[in-house]
């Protein structure tokens, strides 16, 4: 049995979402209830009160209710489901907006995974408002069951109707069997790319959003884990939440100073990092100025530490570690040979190559290379989903011992 918080919100499909209070209660989870102000309008708190036979939360000012009701709400939740969510409801999550009492709970809400079921008008859906706040709250690690095509209540057909209840009560129990197969482990994820200091304005670095790796990190809390995430330098918002714990690093030294620190802890090592692999023999102290009549600077370059390589050595028996090989040419054949020398249980090779590269993009094209195994190809899709195949991977190979 789960505690599960359903919040109602201004969408005509409101009465869908008391019929996922019913399913989930059918299934034998405890259930509380919030709705704002909109929702109201479209169901009356009366019914979510008789299903659950508990206080329906509305009103931060209710004096009848708990001293501070939307603490007692978000302390007491073990999972935080919104549905139907309003594009209203959804901008404010995305934003912290925090001026209702439903919207006040889910940002008080640290500790319990969120899940967020859009329902509205297919204009809104489509968006680019919209769309931003759901890949906003993507980053923030909140779970996004998307909507559907049908008819819309506008009379039309369109892309924004609610799953059915029934659907989406499927949906939160497959996320709960699911969200338990690495609890109890310490899974530690790097992320972003490291920077080698030329002097005190430039470096070499590279293009990675750490995109990837912050995905990866919120699949393994979603999945139950505790989470190190080791970021180096990224293009998007760190996670916000108290299930990751967030390491800053700069230089290729500083990542693999980190990961010794902390690897003997973790069941499981990401290294989801692009890591520098040379660096300036000499860091000047000083900005470098252009030399009248010499239009040539030459910098000398050493090799970085092979950190993956290195840390691999020190893996002991129940450690489970996990590669990246982001190449432009020969994808297959780089990584392979990568699987052979660093002593990875798992490599991922996807491409940087071109625009449909790795880099800076929402989306990935992996293929997970394994000793003696045949290779996994993914399809091309968003990082969230694909960074979710490979923690299930993972769960699985550490559960079974392989």
């Amino acid at each position: 049995m789960t505690r599960i918080a359903v919040y109602l919100t201004g969408s005509i499909a409101a009465y869908k979402g008391i019929e996922v209070v019913r399913g989930l209660q059918k299934m034998g989870h405890e259930v509380r209830v919030g709705m704002t102000d909109a929702a109201t309008k479209l169901v009356t708190p009366a019914t979510p009160f008789a299903l659950t036979k508990a206080p329906v939360l509305t009103d931060l000012w209710d004096e009848h209710s708990t001293p501070i009701p939307h603490i007692e709400l978000a302390d007491w939740s073990e999972l935080a489901v919104v549905v139907p969510a309003s594009a209203n409801i959804i901008a404010k999550m995305a934003t912290g907006l925090a001026d209702d009492a439903v919207s006040t709970t889910l940002l008080a809400t640290t500790s319990a995974p969120k899940i967020v079921v859009p329902a509205m008008n297919s204009h809104m859906w489509l968006a680019p408002a919209t769309q931003r706040n759901i890949t906003q709250l993507k980053q923030d690690g909140v779970n996004i069951m998307p909507p559907v095509s049908g008819r819309l209540a506008e009379g039309y057909a369109g892309r924004g109707r609610l799953p059915e209840p029934a659907a989406i009560c499927q949906y939160i129990e497959d996320f709960l069997t699911s969200s338990q197969a690495l609890k109890g482990k310490h899974v530690i994820v790097t992320a972003g790319g490291t920077r080698e200091n030329i002097d005190p304005v430039r470096f070499i670095g590279n293009r990675s959003s750490g995109k990837m790796g912050i995905a990866l990190a919120n699949a393994a809390v979603q999945a139950g884990a505790k989470v190190t995430l080791i970021a180096g330098q990224v293009t998007v918002s760190l996670p916000q939440t108290p299930a990751i714990e967030v390491v800053r690093v700069t230089t290729t030294e500083d990542l693999y100073i980190s990961l010794k620190e902390r690897f003997s802890q973790a069941d499981i090592l990401i290294m989801a990092a692009a890591v520098a692999d040379y660096r300036p023999v000499e860091t000047v102290g000083h900005k470098i100025k252009k030399k009248d009549g010499d239009p040539h600077l030459t910098i000398t370059l050493t090799e970085t530490i092979d950190i993956l390589k290195n840390i691999a050595k020190m893996k002991q028996t129940g450690q489970y570690v996990v590669g990246f090989a982001a190449e432009t040419n020969d994808l297959l054949e780089n990584a392979n040979r990568k699987l052979a020398s660093k002593n990875a249980d798992m490599i991922i090779a996807n491409s940087v190559a071109g625009e449909t590269g790795a880099f800076g993009s929402d989306q990935n094209q992996v293929t997970i290379l394994q000793k003696d195994q045949t290779p996994i190809k993914l399809a091309r899709q968003s990082k969230a989903k694909i960074a979710n195949e490979i923690i299930e991977l993972v769960s699985a190979k550490l559960k079974s011992g392989d």
